[in-house]
């Protein structure tokens, strides 16, 4: 029985360390992202309470928010192949110099 050249090909590709090690750590972000999901709905509902009890939004609540939106987007950008660099804390968490003016007040 000879094997075809695809199925040497998938053979080899099956057996590569560096793409299970991704799968690996892309199971780890999909468990992270579900963790820092229920955080940011916390803060969301912190914010709604502070302006409905004080009449303005929390300023570290808001930062934590946006530090949570840079995450989740990281995250989302690993687990969907756009990048290979791993989110934190594999990496610095970068992006919040980048938020328009208006999120930073």
């Amino acid at each position: 029985m000879h094997t075809s050249p695809i199925d040497s090909e998938i053979r080899r590709h099956l057996k590569e360390v560096n793409t299970w090690q991704r799968i690996f750590f892309m199971a780890v972000f999909a468990f992270i992202l579900g963790f820092v999901r229920v955080i940011l709905w916390a803060v969301v509902i912190f914010q709604v309470a502070s302006k409905l009890l004080t009449g303005r939004d929390n300023p570290h609540a808001r930062q934590l928010g946006a530090t949570l939106g840079v995450y989740l987007y990281q995250i989302l950008l690993f687990l969907t192949f756009n990048t290979d660099q791993m989110p934190f804390p594999f990496a610095e968490l970068e992006g919040l110099g980048k938020l328009p003016s208006s999120m930073r007040r």
